[in-house]
C-alpha cells in the first residue's frame, strides 16, 4: 500500500460509522485517474465508496463519498482544526461558490451535489477559511483532473438505490 493511501483509510474509517467485519477490512484500489484516486471498503450495506485529492503532497484532503443511505458527501480534512461558530469555509470552481460548514478538523459541503457538479465540470477548487487558531485565512487548492473519472468509478462500485 502505498504512503499517501494511508488517509484514505483513516478518513474512511472516521467519518463511517462501519460495523466490527468491515472495520476490519482494507480499502479496496478502484484506480487512479490522474489527480484522484478511487477506493471501497467493506461489503454489502456496509460497503463505503469515496474518492480523494489532496492540496499539495502532504495537504488537506478532498473527498467524495457514497455510502448505503447517502451519496456525494463532500468533505476537506487533515487540514487544522476550525474554531467553533466559524465562518463557512468557501470553495470556488471557477465562476461557482460553493459553502462549507465545518466541525473541528472537517469541512462538509452544504450541498454535495452542486459541488460534484462543479466539480465535474472545474479545474481546481479552491477553499478559503478561516486559519490556524481563527487567525487570518487559509488557502488550498485540490486539482480536479479526473474527478469524473474517479466519481464514475465511486458510482458503479456503490450504485444508488432505487
Amino acid at each position: 500500500m502505498r504512503p499517501f493511501f494511508r488517509p484514505a483509510l483513516l478518513a474512511a474509517l472516521l467519518l463511517t460509522p462501519l460495523s466490527g467485519q468491515a472495520q476490519q477490512a482494507q480499502p479496496r484500489r478502484l484506480g487512479d485517474f490522474q489527480s484522484w484516486t478511487a477506493a471501497a471498503i467493506g461489503q454489502g450495506a456496509q460497503k463505503v465508496c469515496y474518492a480523494f485529492t489532496r492540496a499539495g503532497r502532504q495537504g488537506p484532503m478532498l473527498t467524495v463519498t457514497h455510502r448505503n443511505g447517502s451519496r456525494d458527501e463532500v468533505t476537506i480534512a487533515g487540514g487544522h482544526a476550525y474554531p467553533r461558530n466559524a465562518p463557512d469555509v468557501k470553495v470556488a470552481v471557477g465562476q461557482t461558490s460553493l459553502d462549507f460548514y465545518t466541525a473541528d478538523r472537517t469541512a462538509a459541503a452544504r450541498d454535495g451535489t452542486a459541488a460534484v457538479r462543479a466539480f465535474r465540470n472545474g479545474r481546481d477548487a479552491v477553499a478559503k477559511g478561516p486559519g490556524p487558531h481563527g487567525r487570518g485565512e487559509s488557502t488550498e487548492t485540490f486539482p480536479l483532473a479526473g474527478f469524473g473519472a474517479a466519481y464514475d468509478a465511486i458510482s458503479r462500485e456503490c450504485p444508488a438505490r432505487r
